[in-house]
């Protein structure tokens, strides 16, 4: 049955509509905060899942030293709200870049990261733009092989080459160890620190992240912050792995029912351009709460096709419905704005400001 709230937020903004909880928000905020207090390591949350300078800083004021950026514009976007301490955790590639990067650090404090020697060989010209050096973090792969130098000792020589390049500071390492991965990410580490102290070189940051490791922070030794982003929303995949309950999930996406063509079947009006294609390895593609035995089983762009044959319960065309997704960062940046409530009482609006910078 349609509540009144989503009967309001239909009238007011349509549906479909990206719909977050700010007490909720607020809450995990606060949660994120208490666990990287308890282990004694800097909190540097990743704005990636929710692209806000508002919500970035409520993040600061909760007690983060400072936020993390996957892409350039974003960090942009976050120095033009105000965010004065931005980790960039990816490696920044050619002339345009390296003069956005010069401009931003004269503005904010900057920390880049690279993996391979090209890249620490273009970063001297942003540091000669900004006329201030350049601190970067060496990132490591431990495990998840996405980017990161494989060993320790690859590591070492591109903090040897970092240190030994004019304009530039060796700063640290950065990580995302996998879940089950933090014994070889400390073996690892501890042979890295070993080659740093041969070399009179120390590792002042040690960046680890990921939401779905927020049980581990503080488990390596050596650690000084902990990265993690879809943790203020939270979503089906981390419920999947085990860190979030339906209660913690901050937004949903109100859908509607708008076909009803035959009696196991449906259509909502959220397809892969609201919901995404991104399954997250789960079965269907999110979560409808009034309906749970429900399946959103496959997308066209504008369509969500619903498997209601195995749920006795069954929408009505007209129907509002609540779904919380499998992967929420996708989910937030396919929309300019989200709307915001406190419980069952409409708030407002909040823009996503930093939706689609992708360079």
């Amino acid at each position: 049955m349609t509540t009144p709230l989503a009967e309001e937020i239909a009238r007011i903004h349509g549906t479909p509509a990206v719909v977050i909880d700010l007490d909720k928000v607020e809450a995990n905020i606060a949660r994120l905060q208490a666990a990287c207090d308890a282990a004694g390591v800097a909190n540097r949350p990743h704005i990636k899942t929710h692209k806000s300078p508002e919500l970035a800083r409520q993040q600061i004021a909760a007690g983060a030293r400072g936020i993390t950026c996957q892409k350039l514009g974003e960090a942009e976007i976050m120095a033009d709200g105000g965010i004065d301490d931005i980790l960039i955790s990816y490696n920044l590639l050619g002339e345009q870049k390296l003069g956005r990067l010069g401009h931003l650090q004269r503005r904010v404090r900057v920390i880049a990261t690279a993996d391979n020697p090209v890249t620490i060989a273009g970063l001297p010209q942003a540091a000669e733009i900004a006329g201030r050096d350049l601190e970067v973090v060496v990132e490591c792969d431990s495990g998840r092989k996405r980017a990161g130098v494989e060993t320790p000792g690859e590591a070492v020589a591109l903090a040897k080459m970092i240190a030994g390049s004019k304009g530039l500071s060796f700063a640290g390492f950065l990580m995302y160890p996998p879940e089950d991965g933090w014994e070889a990410t400390q073996v690892f580490l501890d042979t890295a620190n070993a080659g740093l102290r041969d070399a009179g070189l120390e590792a002042r940051i040690v960046s680890t992240g990921g939401s779905p490791n927020i049980p581990n922070i503080g488990k390596l030794k050596g650690a000084t912050e902990h990265r993690a982003g879809t943790s203020i929303f939270n979503d089906r995949m981390q419920i999947a792995a085990g860190v979030a309950g339906i209660e913690d999930c901050a937004l949903t996406v109100y859908a509607t029912v708008v076909s009803r063509a035959g009696p196991e079947r449906g259509i909502l009006d959220s397809g892969s351009k609201t919901l995404t294609s991104d399954s997250g390895g789960l079965d269907g593609h999110g979560l409808i709460l009034e309906y749970p035995l429900a399946k959103i089983a496959k997308f066209a762009e504008e369509h969500g096709f619903l498997d209601l044959s195995g749920s006795n319960e069954r929408p009505e065309v007209g129907e509002i419905v609540r779904i919380v997704p499998n992967h929420v960062c996708v989910v937030v940046n396919m929309v300019d704005k989200l709307v915001t409530v406190r419980g069952d009482r409409l708030v407002g609006e909040l823009p996503v400001a930093a939706r689609g910078r992708l360079t």
